[in-house]
Protein backbone atom coordinates (compact mmCIF):
# COMPACT_ATOMS: atom_id res chain seq x y z
CA UNK A 1 0.00 0.00 0.00
CA UNK A 2 2.96 2.32 0.52
CA UNK A 3 4.52 1.42 -2.86
CA UNK A 4 1.55 2.22 -4.50
CA UNK A 5 0.71 5.53 -2.61
CA UNK A 6 4.25 6.83 -3.20
CA UNK A 7 3.75 5.74 -6.77
CA UNK A 8 0.88 8.00 -7.49
CA UNK A 9 1.25 11.26 -9.03
CA UNK A 10 -2.05 12.30 -8.97
CA UNK A 11 -2.89 15.66 -6.78
CA UNK A 12 0.79 16.74 -6.66
CA UNK A 13 0.40 20.06 -8.35
CA UNK A 14 -0.94 21.79 -5.35
CA UNK A 15 1.73 20.48 -2.77
CA UNK A 16 4.27 21.79 -5.44
CA UNK A 17 2.59 25.12 -5.58
CA UNK A 18 2.26 25.63 -1.97
CA UNK A 19 5.80 24.92 -1.71
CA UNK A 20 6.46 27.19 -4.49
CA UNK A 21 4.28 30.37 -3.42
CA UNK A 22 6.77 31.88 -0.92
CA UNK A 23 9.58 32.23 -3.18
CA UNK A 24 7.45 33.30 -5.56
CA UNK A 25 5.26 35.81 -3.34
CA UNK A 26 8.63 37.15 -1.73
CA UNK A 27 10.52 37.73 -5.52
CA UNK A 28 7.68 39.92 -6.11
CA UNK A 29 7.45 41.60 -2.90
CA UNK A 30 11.22 42.44 -3.14
CA UNK A 31 10.67 43.81 -7.08
CA UNK A 32 7.73 46.04 -5.55
CA UNK A 33 10.48 46.98 -2.52
CA UNK A 34 13.16 47.89 -4.98
CA UNK A 35 11.08 49.37 -7.68
CA UNK A 36 9.88 51.97 -5.33
CA UNK A 37 13.23 52.33 -3.75
CA UNK A 38 14.36 53.19 -7.19
CA UNK A 39 11.38 55.83 -7.58
CA UNK A 40 12.32 57.53 -3.99
CA UNK A 41 16.08 57.82 -4.87
CA UNK A 42 15.24 59.57 -8.40
CA UNK A 43 12.33 62.01 -6.41
CA UNK A 44 15.01 62.26 -3.48
CA UNK A 45 17.99 63.39 -6.51
CA UNK A 46 15.48 65.85 -8.37
CA UNK A 47 14.76 67.36 -5.16
CA UNK A 48 18.00 68.08 -4.49
CA UNK A 49 19.27 69.32 -7.48
CA UNK A 50 16.26 71.64 -7.87
CA UNK A 51 17.02 73.12 -4.07
CA UNK A 52 20.30 73.44 -5.34
CA UNK A 53 19.34 75.23 -8.12
CA UNK A 54 17.13 77.53 -6.10
CA UNK A 55 19.48 78.51 -3.48
CA UNK A 56 22.69 79.53 -5.51
CA UNK A 57 20.96 82.65 -6.26
CA UNK A 58 21.30 83.83 -2.13
CA UNK A 59 23.87 81.36 -0.84
CA UNK A 60 26.57 83.73 -0.75
CA UNK A 61 24.36 86.53 1.27
CA UNK A 62 23.58 83.54 3.63
CA UNK A 63 25.93 82.40 6.94
CA UNK A 64 26.28 78.77 7.80
CA UNK A 65 23.83 77.99 9.95
CA UNK A 66 21.26 80.32 7.65
CA UNK A 67 22.17 78.44 5.01
CA UNK A 68 21.86 74.51 6.83
CA UNK A 69 18.25 75.70 7.43
CA UNK A 70 17.09 77.70 3.91
CA UNK A 71 18.43 74.22 2.41
CA UNK A 72 16.26 72.11 4.80
CA UNK A 73 13.35 73.38 4.75
CA UNK A 74 13.81 73.96 0.95
CA UNK A 75 14.12 70.65 0.48
CA UNK A 76 11.57 69.36 2.65
CA UNK A 77 8.90 71.59 1.06
CA UNK A 78 9.95 69.77 -2.05
CA UNK A 79 10.59 65.80 -1.29
CA UNK A 80 7.23 64.42 0.29
CA UNK A 81 7.83 60.13 0.98
CA UNK A 82 6.09 58.36 3.87
CA UNK A 83 8.49 55.82 3.43
CA UNK A 84 11.51 57.60 4.07
CA UNK A 85 12.71 58.20 7.84
CA UNK A 86 15.92 60.14 9.06
CA UNK A 87 15.92 62.30 6.21
CA UNK A 88 18.91 65.16 6.85
CA UNK A 89 20.40 67.39 4.53
CA UNK A 90 23.65 69.24 4.83
CA UNK A 91 25.03 72.30 2.86
CA UNK A 92 28.17 74.40 2.52
CA UNK A 93 28.84 77.47 0.35
CA UNK A 94 32.38 78.82 -0.82
CA UNK A 95 33.27 81.50 -2.78
CA UNK A 96 36.79 81.19 -3.07
CA UNK A 97 37.09 80.51 -6.81
CA UNK A 98 33.64 81.92 -8.36
CA UNK A 99 30.62 80.17 -6.25
CA UNK A 100 29.75 77.03 -5.12
CA UNK A 101 27.07 75.37 -3.30
CA UNK A 102 27.11 71.67 -2.47
CA UNK A 103 24.59 69.41 -0.76
CA UNK A 104 24.07 66.35 0.54
CA UNK A 105 20.96 64.21 1.44
CA UNK A 106 20.64 61.09 3.10
CA UNK A 107 17.63 58.80 4.13
CA UNK A 108 16.10 55.32 4.96
CA UNK A 109 13.50 53.75 3.19
CA UNK A 110 11.60 51.56 5.23
CA UNK A 111 10.41 48.39 3.40
CA UNK A 112 7.77 45.65 3.29
CA UNK A 113 8.70 42.11 2.13
CA UNK A 114 12.14 42.60 2.03
CA UNK A 115 11.70 43.56 6.03
CA UNK A 116 10.26 39.83 6.71
CA UNK A 117 13.65 38.53 4.65
CA UNK A 118 15.61 40.78 7.44
CA UNK A 119 16.04 43.87 5.36
CA UNK A 120 14.19 46.63 6.76
CA UNK A 121 15.63 50.14 5.60
CA UNK A 122 17.29 50.36 2.27
CA UNK A 123 19.31 53.18 2.92
CA UNK A 124 19.57 56.35 -0.35
CA UNK A 125 21.81 59.23 -0.61
CA UNK A 126 22.06 62.06 -3.14
CA UNK A 127 24.26 64.96 -3.91
CA UNK A 128 24.14 68.08 -5.68
CA UNK A 129 26.50 71.07 -6.63
CA UNK A 130 25.85 73.98 -8.18
CA UNK A 131 28.63 76.25 -9.45
CA UNK A 132 28.43 80.11 -10.56
CA UNK A 133 29.87 83.09 -10.91
CA UNK A 134 33.66 82.17 -11.94
CA UNK A 135 32.81 84.74 -14.45
CA UNK A 136 32.94 88.52 -13.54
CA UNK A 137 32.05 91.45 -15.44
CA UNK A 138 33.26 94.93 -16.99
CA UNK A 139 31.29 96.92 -18.90
CA UNK A 140 32.01 100.40 -20.34
CA UNK A 141 28.70 102.41 -21.17
CA UNK A 142 30.34 105.40 -23.92
CA UNK A 143 27.06 107.28 -24.42
CA UNK A 144 26.43 109.85 -26.98
CA UNK A 145 25.75 112.94 -25.44
CA UNK A 146 25.66 115.13 -28.31
CA UNK A 147 22.94 118.16 -29.10
CA UNK A 148 20.53 116.05 -31.73
CA UNK A 149 20.02 113.73 -28.61
CA UNK A 150 18.20 116.36 -27.57
CA UNK A 151 15.49 115.52 -30.03
CA UNK A 152 13.02 112.47 -30.55
CA UNK A 153 13.07 111.86 -26.87
CA UNK A 154 16.33 110.48 -27.63
CA UNK A 155 18.33 111.75 -23.91
CA UNK A 156 15.31 110.53 -22.38
CA UNK A 157 14.99 107.22 -23.26
CA UNK A 158 18.61 106.82 -23.06
CA UNK A 159 18.44 107.07 -19.00
CA UNK A 160 16.00 105.14 -18.97
CA UNK A 161 17.73 102.47 -20.88
CA UNK A 162 20.86 102.99 -18.61
CA UNK A 163 19.05 102.93 -15.30
CA UNK A 164 17.41 99.78 -16.43
CA UNK A 165 20.63 98.32 -17.28
CA UNK A 166 22.29 99.27 -14.17
CA UNK A 167 19.50 97.21 -12.39
CA UNK A 168 20.04 94.39 -14.32
CA UNK A 169 23.97 94.24 -13.92
CA UNK A 170 23.30 94.33 -10.46
CA UNK A 171 21.34 92.19 -9.86
CA UNK A 172 23.66 89.66 -12.01
CA UNK A 173 26.44 90.80 -9.24
CA UNK A 174 26.31 88.19 -6.08
CA UNK A 175 28.86 89.88 -4.66
CA UNK A 176 30.00 93.50 -5.14
CA UNK A 177 33.21 92.64 -7.19
CA UNK A 178 31.28 90.63 -9.46
CA UNK A 179 30.50 93.61 -11.54
CA UNK A 180 31.88 97.05 -12.17
CA UNK A 181 30.45 99.92 -14.44
CA UNK A 182 32.36 102.79 -16.04
CA UNK A 183 30.16 105.89 -18.07
CA UNK A 184 31.68 107.44 -20.47
CA UNK A 185 29.39 110.73 -21.70
CA UNK A 186 30.83 111.87 -24.71
CA UNK A 187 30.53 114.58 -27.55
CA UNK A 188 33.40 116.28 -29.53
CA UNK A 189 35.14 116.32 -26.03
CA UNK A 190 35.14 113.82 -22.72
CA UNK A 191 35.21 115.24 -19.47
CA UNK A 192 37.65 113.92 -16.70
CA UNK A 193 36.62 116.17 -13.94
CA UNK A 194 38.02 119.34 -13.11
CA UNK A 195 39.18 118.26 -9.98
CA UNK A 196 42.27 116.33 -11.89
CA UNK A 197 43.48 119.50 -12.87
CA UNK A 198 46.75 118.40 -11.15
CA UNK A 199 47.45 115.15 -12.60
CA UNK A 200 50.49 114.27 -14.71
CA UNK A 201 48.18 112.88 -17.32
CA UNK A 202 46.88 116.40 -18.70
CA UNK A 203 48.74 118.08 -20.86
CA UNK A 204 48.18 121.50 -20.58
CA UNK A 205 49.67 122.86 -23.90
CA UNK A 206 46.85 123.33 -26.03
CA UNK A 207 44.78 124.47 -23.74
CA UNK A 208 46.92 127.09 -22.31
CA UNK A 209 47.43 128.61 -26.13
CA UNK A 210 43.83 129.48 -26.30
CA UNK A 211 43.19 130.59 -22.14
CA UNK A 212 45.19 133.36 -20.82
CA UNK A 213 45.92 137.19 -21.15
CA UNK A 214 47.94 139.16 -23.25
CA UNK A 215 50.11 142.41 -22.25
CA UNK A 216 47.98 143.77 -25.13
CA UNK A 217 44.05 143.06 -24.60
CA UNK A 218 44.02 142.86 -27.94
CA UNK A 219 45.57 139.35 -28.85
CA UNK A 220 43.06 137.16 -27.58
CA UNK A 221 45.39 133.68 -28.32
CA UNK A 222 49.41 132.99 -27.16
CA UNK A 223 50.31 132.56 -31.09
CA UNK A 224 48.74 136.32 -31.66
CA UNK A 225 50.02 137.85 -28.79
CA UNK A 226 53.47 136.15 -28.88
CA UNK A 227 53.49 137.11 -32.56
CA UNK A 228 53.38 140.81 -31.87
CA UNK A 229 56.32 140.52 -29.19
CA UNK A 230 53.74 141.05 -26.55
CA UNK A 231 53.89 138.59 -22.99
CA UNK A 232 51.30 135.93 -22.85
CA UNK A 233 50.34 134.65 -18.91
CA UNK A 234 47.73 131.48 -19.32
CA UNK A 235 45.19 131.64 -16.83
CA UNK A 236 44.90 129.63 -13.78
CA UNK A 237 43.97 126.03 -14.18
CA UNK A 238 41.09 126.16 -11.58
CA UNK A 239 39.48 127.71 -14.43
CA UNK A 240 39.48 124.63 -16.51
CA UNK A 241 36.21 122.87 -16.87
CA UNK A 242 37.52 119.57 -17.08
CA UNK A 243 37.21 118.95 -21.16
CA UNK A 244 40.41 117.15 -22.92
CA UNK A 245 40.59 115.83 -26.37
CA UNK A 246 42.55 113.50 -28.80
CA UNK A 247 45.76 112.21 -27.77
CA UNK A 248 48.56 112.71 -30.20
CA UNK A 249 48.17 110.07 -32.93
CA UNK A 250 48.11 107.15 -32.49
CA UNK A 251 47.95 106.76 -28.83
CA UNK A 252 44.45 108.20 -29.72
CA UNK A 253 43.67 104.47 -30.63
CA UNK A 254 45.42 102.85 -27.77
CA UNK A 255 45.14 101.95 -24.02
CA UNK A 256 48.51 103.16 -23.65
CA UNK A 257 48.81 104.75 -19.25
CA UNK A 258 48.65 108.18 -19.69
CA UNK A 259 51.83 108.74 -17.97
CA UNK A 260 54.03 111.25 -20.34
CA UNK A 261 54.39 112.77 -23.84
CA UNK A 262 51.78 112.04 -26.13
CA UNK A 263 49.96 109.57 -23.92
CA UNK A 264 48.75 112.25 -21.97
CA UNK A 265 45.25 114.06 -22.35
CA UNK A 266 45.25 117.61 -24.05
CA UNK A 267 43.25 120.09 -21.76
CA UNK A 268 40.64 121.57 -23.54
CA UNK A 269 38.08 124.08 -22.42
CA UNK A 270 35.16 123.14 -24.47
CA UNK A 271 32.02 125.24 -24.11
CA UNK A 272 29.94 122.75 -24.53
CA UNK A 273 31.58 119.88 -22.07
CA UNK A 274 29.43 116.96 -20.90
CA UNK A 275 29.28 115.61 -17.82
CA UNK A 276 32.31 113.80 -16.17
CA UNK A 277 33.15 110.27 -17.12
CA UNK A 278 32.89 108.18 -13.92
CA UNK A 279 35.55 105.14 -13.59
CA UNK A 280 34.63 101.82 -12.97
CA UNK A 281 32.35 101.41 -9.78
CA UNK A 282 30.11 98.94 -8.48
CA UNK A 283 28.46 102.03 -6.33
CA UNK A 284 25.14 102.06 -7.93
CA UNK A 285 23.91 105.02 -6.25
CA UNK A 286 26.66 107.02 -7.64
CA UNK A 287 26.02 105.07 -11.49
CA UNK A 288 22.36 105.91 -11.41
CA UNK A 289 23.15 110.07 -10.38
CA UNK A 290 25.54 109.84 -13.25
CA UNK A 291 23.26 108.95 -15.68
CA UNK A 292 20.54 111.50 -14.47
CA UNK A 293 23.12 114.28 -14.60
CA UNK A 294 23.72 113.83 -18.01
CA UNK A 295 22.80 116.62 -21.15
CA UNK A 296 22.95 116.71 -24.61
CA UNK A 297 24.78 119.35 -26.00
CA UNK A 298 27.67 119.58 -28.92
CA UNK A 299 29.35 117.76 -32.06
CA UNK A 300 30.31 114.53 -32.52
CA UNK A 301 33.52 112.56 -31.90
CA UNK A 302 32.75 108.72 -30.82
CA UNK A 303 36.08 108.45 -31.35
CA UNK A 304 37.39 110.02 -28.22
CA UNK A 305 34.33 108.48 -26.47
CA UNK A 306 35.27 104.61 -27.34
CA UNK A 307 38.93 105.21 -26.58
CA UNK A 308 38.25 106.09 -23.32
CA UNK A 309 35.51 104.14 -22.65
CA UNK A 310 38.63 101.47 -23.54
CA UNK A 311 40.94 103.39 -20.90
CA UNK A 312 38.26 102.81 -17.89
CA UNK A 313 38.54 99.07 -18.13
CA UNK A 314 42.21 98.85 -17.98
CA UNK A 315 44.89 101.95 -17.22
CA UNK A 316 46.01 105.36 -16.39
CA UNK A 317 44.52 108.12 -16.02
CA UNK A 318 41.28 105.77 -14.59
CA UNK A 319 41.70 103.66 -11.37
CA UNK A 320 41.18 99.95 -12.43
CA UNK A 321 40.28 97.42 -9.57
CA UNK A 322 42.95 94.74 -9.90
CA UNK A 323 41.78 91.18 -11.22
CA UNK A 324 41.53 88.61 -8.62
CA UNK A 325 42.94 85.44 -10.48
CA UNK A 326 40.47 83.32 -9.33
CA UNK A 327 37.99 84.42 -11.63
CA UNK A 328 37.80 84.74 -15.14
CA UNK A 329 37.23 88.10 -16.54
CA UNK A 330 34.56 89.29 -19.47
CA UNK A 331 34.77 92.82 -20.81
CA UNK A 332 32.35 94.57 -22.77
CA UNK A 333 32.33 98.31 -24.06
CA UNK A 334 28.97 99.17 -24.99
CA UNK A 335 28.87 102.24 -27.50
CA UNK A 336 25.71 104.24 -28.46
CA UNK A 337 25.25 107.45 -30.72
CA UNK A 338 22.44 109.20 -32.69
CA UNK A 339 24.91 110.83 -35.31
CA UNK A 340 27.67 110.11 -37.45
CA UNK A 341 31.11 111.52 -36.71
CA UNK A 342 31.56 115.62 -37.29
CA UNK A 343 34.88 116.85 -35.59
CA UNK A 344 37.64 115.88 -33.66
CA UNK A 345 41.16 117.30 -32.66
CA UNK A 346 42.22 117.24 -36.00
CA UNK A 347 39.58 117.51 -38.62
CA UNK A 348 35.83 118.41 -39.17
CA UNK A 349 36.20 115.67 -42.08
CA UNK A 350 33.75 112.46 -41.26
CA UNK A 351 35.97 110.08 -42.89
CA UNK A 352 39.30 111.45 -41.64
CA UNK A 353 37.65 110.63 -37.74
CA UNK A 354 36.22 107.78 -38.95
CA UNK A 355 39.68 106.55 -40.13
CA UNK A 356 40.98 107.00 -36.38
CA UNK A 357 38.16 105.07 -34.61
CA UNK A 358 38.04 102.23 -37.02
CA UNK A 359 41.74 101.39 -35.85
CA UNK A 360 40.00 102.02 -32.38
CA UNK A 361 37.95 99.43 -32.85
CA UNK A 362 40.34 97.36 -33.87
CA UNK A 363 42.98 97.20 -31.27
CA UNK A 364 39.71 96.96 -28.82
CA UNK A 365 38.51 93.87 -30.54
CA UNK A 366 42.16 92.61 -30.66
CA UNK A 367 42.47 93.07 -26.91
CA UNK A 368 39.44 90.04 -26.38
CA UNK A 369 37.18 93.22 -25.12
CA UNK A 370 33.37 92.65 -26.36
CA UNK A 371 32.20 95.76 -28.83
CA UNK A 372 28.39 96.46 -28.66
CA UNK A 373 27.54 99.37 -31.48
CA UNK A 374 23.92 100.81 -31.28
CA UNK A 375 23.47 103.57 -34.14
CA UNK A 376 20.06 105.41 -33.07
CA UNK A 377 19.01 106.82 -36.71
CA UNK A 378 15.81 109.17 -36.39
CA UNK A 379 16.90 111.16 -39.37
CA UNK A 380 18.18 110.59 -42.75
CA UNK A 381 21.41 109.34 -41.76
CA UNK A 382 22.38 106.40 -43.58
CA UNK A 383 23.61 103.36 -41.95
CA UNK A 384 26.71 103.68 -40.38
CA UNK A 385 29.47 101.19 -41.93
CA UNK A 386 31.89 101.91 -39.15
CA UNK A 387 29.70 101.04 -36.25
CA UNK A 388 28.77 97.70 -38.03
CA UNK A 389 32.63 97.10 -38.76
CA UNK A 390 33.24 97.98 -35.04
CA UNK A 391 30.99 95.44 -33.87
CA UNK A 392 32.41 92.55 -32.48
CA UNK A 393 30.26 90.36 -34.56
CA UNK A 394 27.27 91.36 -36.76
CA UNK A 395 24.48 90.60 -33.81
CA UNK A 396 26.22 93.05 -31.43
CA UNK A 397 25.23 96.26 -33.79
CA UNK A 398 21.63 97.39 -33.57
CA UNK A 399 19.92 99.63 -35.59
CA UNK A 400 17.51 101.47 -33.90
CA UNK A 401 15.09 104.22 -35.44
CA UNK A 402 13.25 105.42 -32.68
CA UNK A 403 14.25 106.70 -28.63
CA UNK A 404 12.13 104.26 -27.21
CA UNK A 405 13.97 101.08 -29.03
CA UNK A 406 17.19 102.15 -26.65
CA UNK A 407 15.46 100.63 -23.61
CA UNK A 408 14.24 97.35 -25.54
CA UNK A 409 17.73 97.30 -27.05
CA UNK A 410 19.95 98.06 -23.87
CA UNK A 411 17.43 95.44 -21.77
CA UNK A 412 18.49 92.52 -24.48
CA UNK A 413 22.21 93.35 -24.14
CA UNK A 414 21.75 93.49 -20.12
CA UNK A 415 19.77 90.19 -20.21
CA UNK A 416 22.77 88.84 -22.46
CA UNK A 417 25.29 89.66 -19.87
CA UNK A 418 23.21 88.73 -17.35
CA UNK A 419 23.40 85.56 -18.31
CA UNK A 420 26.63 85.44 -18.97
CA UNK A 421 27.89 86.04 -15.96
CA UNK A 422 25.34 83.63 -13.87
CA UNK A 423 26.17 81.09 -16.28
CA UNK A 424 25.90 77.89 -14.65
Amino acid sequence: MLSRFLRDRRGNIAPMMAMLAVPLIGSAGVAIDYTQANATRTAFQSALDATALAMSKTAATQNPADLQTAATNYFNALFASPQARDVTVTASYTGTQGSRLALNATATLKTNVLGVLGYGDIPIAAAATSTWGETRLRVALVLDNTGSMSSSGKMTALKTASQNLLTQLRNAALVPEDVYVSIVPFNKDVNVGADQRDKTWINWTLWEAENGKCSNTSYKTKSACESKGKVWTPASHDTWNGCVTDRDQNYDTTNDAALAGGTRYPAEQYNSCPVAAMPLSNDWTTLSAKIDAMQPAGNTNQAIGLQMGWQTLTAEPFTVPAFDMNYQYNQVIILLTDGLNTENRWSTSQSAVDKRQQKTCDNIKAAGITLYTVQVNTGSDPTSALLQNCASTSSKFFLLTSGSQIITTFNQIGTALSQLRLSQ
